[in-house]
């Protein structure tokens, strides 16, 4: 019987277009943040290459690189790890204008800014090998390879920050914040929410009461403000910005499983398995909650998409991810001042972001209160 609803509930949320643009959005969402660093052009750790010379250009900004290497090149990571944490570029890259081979040296131009370029003097092994040694290729040969593999050109699709760093890579690995934050609010929410609320709806009387009481005291404190308490006590990072949203969205989840709980236990089926002996536990677990599992998937994804707004303030205001760990929040913050200069798309690009998350889980909670409406 549950089968055949589950199946009728996805088949109306097919037919639901506005839910399939959002769990598409979300599909997307998802496949970016797990290959971000197999994406984005900037594959180092937290997308934080910089090059100063370079911050706060267009989109579509090219410029010409003479890449380097480094005397020391640090190890080649493996897949998962690649996968999970990014490579460390063992070239460094210097912009450039023009170039040409002058025996055993490359002479370059050197981007210094739009207008100004400056020259300078290289010499092939350093280019090539990272340190000063004889050349153990012809120079023909080695220099044919640098043209090939040294002088490269990198495109900068959504434009650089103002420290030099790739904001198309940022915005991809970005992704994994805004998600991570929803998902790990979400358990967290729901499993006291869905705890509490179950509790005090089927056994009423003082437990009701008490846990009323708690949802009341935590509800009249403003959310952004008890967010920032918790943040202070357990200190800025990653995963305390997780915990701290966590904490604060249980509140709804719990007033909304009291309400249908209360409903649920007067009717029959719930006064049979009582006549028949079942256990509160049993009771509540395999017989109330399943039949409140449309209500929960709805709140679920309301507070996915307020955890990532949250998250979001929270990184605007300094007290969520820190930097370099890229957030879209973070983003706004380091780049609102070009809105009112000469470059706003570096900080609409990831409130746009933003913008497209929350629409979509919206969309899909939406679609969700319909397609898993028992009365329709």
């Amino acid at each position: 019987m549950r089968s055949s609803f589950s199946r009728q509930a996805w088949k109306r949320l097919q037919r639901n277009r506005g839910a399939m643009a959002g769990l598409g959005i979300i599909a997307l969402a998802i496949f970016i943040s797990i290959t971000a660093y197999f994406l984005a052009p900037d594959p180092t750790p937290y997308a934080s290459h910089m090059v100063l010379e370079i911050s706060g250009q267009r989109p579509g900004f090219k410029v010409t690189m003479l890449a380097m290497q480094k005397e020391h090149p640090p190890a080649r990571a493996g897949f998962f790890s690649r996968l999970l944490y990014g490579q460390e570029s063992a070239l460094t890259y210097v912009p450039i204008r023009s170039w040409q081979f002058a025996g055993n040296d490359i002479v370059v131009q050197r981007y210094v800014d739009e207008e100004t370029s400056m020259p300078e003097r290289y010499s092939l092994a350093k280019v090539w090998y990272g340190q000063q040694q004889p050349l153990g290729l012809p120079l023909a040969t080695l220099q044919q390879q640098i043209t090939k593999q040294r002088i490269v050109t990198n495109t900068y699709w959504l434009g650089t920050d103002r420290f030099g760093r790739d904001i198309l890579s940022r915005l991809l690995v970005g992704t994994r914040v805004s998600l991570g934050v929803g998902c790990i609010a979400v358990i967290i929410s729901l499993s006291l929410g869905v705890l509490l609320g179950a509790v005090a709806g089927y056994f009423r009387g003082w437990v009701d009461d008490a846990v009323m009481w708690l949802i009341n005291v935590i509800w009249s404190v403003p959310t952004l403000l008890l967010v920032f308490a918790i943040t202070l006590a357990l200190g800025k990072g990653f995963w305390q910005v997780f915990i701290a949203v966590g904490l604060t969205m249980w509140v709804g989840v719990a007033r909304i499983i009291r309400g249908q709980v209360m409903s649920l236990r007067e009717l029959q089926f719930v006064e049979a398995a009582r006549a028949l002996g079942f256990g509160h536990l049993r009771i509540i677990i395999k017989h109330i909650l399943p039949n409140i599992m449309g209500p929960v998937m709805v709140v679920a994804a309301s507070n996915f998409a307020s955890a990532i707004v949250v998250e979001a303030g929270l990184s605007f205001l300094g007290v969520g991810v820190q930097p370099p760990q890229p957030s879209w929040g973070l983003m706004i913050k380091e780049n609102y001042n070009f809105i009112i200069t000469h470059n706003p798309l570096l900080a609409l690009a990831p409130g746009v972001a933003i913008m497209l998350m929350v629409l979509a889980f919206n969309l899909l909670g939406n679609g969700l209160r319909d397609a898993m409406d028992v009365r329709g």
